[in-house]
This record gives structure tokens, sequence and C-alpha cells, in this order.
């Protein structure tokens, strides 16, 4: 019988019974009295069970002193050393996710939990950290407050009126949308919405969002498909329902890396008899292709479409007429 087996057994005994003696416990547990001490002791110290010892009754029972929301509550699911790593390690990233530590504040009694049941030793989660890096260059900060009524209120189906930054044309505008779903992307995050003013799909950077305020009044409801069909066609967080495809050939070196890449669940790729790798790719909104094409510098050619290519060319000469000058300066 493992450890987390005798902890579940001896649970059983306290619960059902007023009072269970020490040598019913350890016959039903067919172990030794000093395993059998250690169980009870880690059971108190480390699990908060109210485990006292009775000097009239002459046996263990639960202290009926401790309310029912103590911090005592046996697990339904035990984990092993391994899997409390694997927890600590997700922890880790997760709270990592973004610099305010966005699920940190939350979870922070659970790792607590963790680290007791892994032993006591804080140099565990200590050692993760110093071990596991996660850098999450380009995030934009956000206000943590905003995030959650968002969020309440994606999971509650209510709407939002929101005050709203748009940064493509420096306006603020006040809107009542329908969240429909969270989307983490790219270390930002972005809520798709019906937006009532637009009487249209949008999505809005929830950084970008000034202030929040949660209606009674209940979200329309837009179907998964409706918005795949619209914010997940193209390619990038940028959606649109006007699709093109676009056709990128990578050199030999750059496509060992490339075929490994997932740009967008409808890609298609293939390897060339001369060893470049083409790749094929939808997109409704040119901005972030041209970011992540130009990246790749002159190891990647826009074969089609033609409107892609000269976009391309103009934005590679505007970018080395701007370098040539601020060079002159």
């Amino acid at each position: 019988m493992s450890m987390t087996e005798r902890f579940h057994m001896i649970h059983q005994m306290l619960e059902s019974r007023s009072y269970v003696t020490f040598g019913e416990l350890q016959e039903r547990l067919e172990v030794s009295r000093s395993t059998l001490k250690r169980d009870l002791a880690y059971m108190r110290d480390r699990l908060h069970a109210p485990i006292v010892y009775d000097r009239e009754l002459g046996g263990y029972c639960f202290d009926k002193s401790v309310s029912a929301g103590g911090r005592y509550v046996l697990p339904g699911l035990w984990f092993s050393a391994e899997e409390i790593h694997a927890l600590l390690t997700m922890q880790h990233l997760l709270s990592n996710l973004h610099t305010d530590g966005l699920l940190g504040p939350h979870i922070e009694p659970l790792l607590a939990r963790l680290i007791t049941i892994l032993g006591g030793a804080s140099h565990e989660i200590e050692e993760i950290r110093n071990r596991i890096k996660l850098y999450n260059l380009g995030a934009r900060g956000f206000n943590l407050d905003h995030f959650e009524s968002v969020a309440s209120a994606v999971l509650q189906r209510k709407r939002l009126i929101i005050e709203y930054h748009a940064r493509s044309n420096d306006e603020v505008t006040v809107r009542e949308i329908s969240p429909q779903r969270l989307v983490h992307y790219r270390g930002n995050w972005y809520v798709d919405a019906w937006c009532h003013m637009r009487d249209d799909i949008r999505n809005f950077s929830v950084d970008a969002i000034r202030c929040v305020e949660i209606l009674k009044k209940k979200a329309k409801e837009i179907s998964e498909r409706t918005l795949n069909r619209v914010l997940g066609a193209g390619y990038g967080i940028f959606g649109g329902r006007h699709v093109k495809w676009a056709t990128l050939i990578f050199t030999p070196e750059r496509a060992r890396w490339v075929a490994a890449e997932h740009w967008h669940p409808q890609q298609s790729g293939r390897f060339r008899s001369d060893g470049r790798y083409e790749l094929r790719i939808p997109y409704s909104d040119d901005r972030e292709l041209i970011m992540d094409i130009l990246r790749h510098g002159s190891e990647v050619e826009v074969i089609a479409p033609a409107s892609l290519r000269e976009k391309i060319t103009r934005t590679v000469s505007e970018m080395a007429e701007k370098y040539l000058a601020n060079f002159q300066k």
C-alpha cells in the first residue's frame, strides 16, 4: 500500500468513526509503529489535517472545532513527485506568461499547497525559476482589472461598455460589445467580440481598453464557426472575410526552419527539387504577414499575389531610404 493510499485509508476511518485507536489504524494499514507515526505527523503538519489524540477516548479523531472551511481538504487526486514538479513548472510558465503575473495571484494558494506536499522545501520552486526561463519580448502591459472584467463578461455571457483607444488612428471611442472569447496571441491578449456600434465582428486589444463596465444585458451570441470564418480565415490576429493566398519561397538554408513552423491552420508547404521550400498561406490583412516576411530578409521571395510582392518591394525601398537619410544626418 502506497503512502497516499494510507492517507486515504486513515482519512476514511477517522471520517466514518468517532475515534480510532492506534492499534486499529496499524492493523488496518499493516505498517510498523514508526511508519504510522510518520503518516499521522505528515497529515497534520503538511496537509493540515485536524487530527488529535483524545485521551479520554483513547484514540485519534478529527478536531470538531476546526471549521469545514479550514485549510484541510483531502484532495480527490494525489500527485507523484514528478507530477508536482510538472505542475510547479506549469505554474511558473503561466505566471510568467505576462509580466504582471496574470494568473499568479489566483493560483498562489495552490502553489503553496503543492510545495508543502512536495516536501516543504522552498528551493523546489526557486530551482524551477532558476532553471526555466521565459522571455516574452514584445508583450504589452495592461491593466489587470480590465482583463478580469473582460474575462468575467466572456464567461458570464454579459455585454460590456468599453472606452477603446485605437492605435491605428489614435482615436478613442466608447463602444458596447458582446465579448465572445479571449485570445492570447504573441504575448498579448485580445477579445473577439460583436461590436454593436459597427454591427459586425471585431477584435479588441485588452491593453487598449481604458475603462470597462459590465452590463446586465445578455451578450449577443456568435457561433464559433462564424468567428473562425471572419477572424481565423486569414493570417495573424487581423481578420477579414476577403481572403487571399500568399505563396512564399524560402532558400534551402532557411527552409530547414520554416518547414517546421506553423504559420496558419490552413497552410500548405512542400520542398522543391532544388531544396527550397514553398509555403502557401491565406491572409486577409497583410500587416502582420509583411512583418513576418521581412524578418527573413533576402532568404524569402514572394511569388504571389503580385499586390503583396509589390507592397513588400515598396516597404523595403522605403525602409532603405529612411536608413540612408538617417545615416547621412
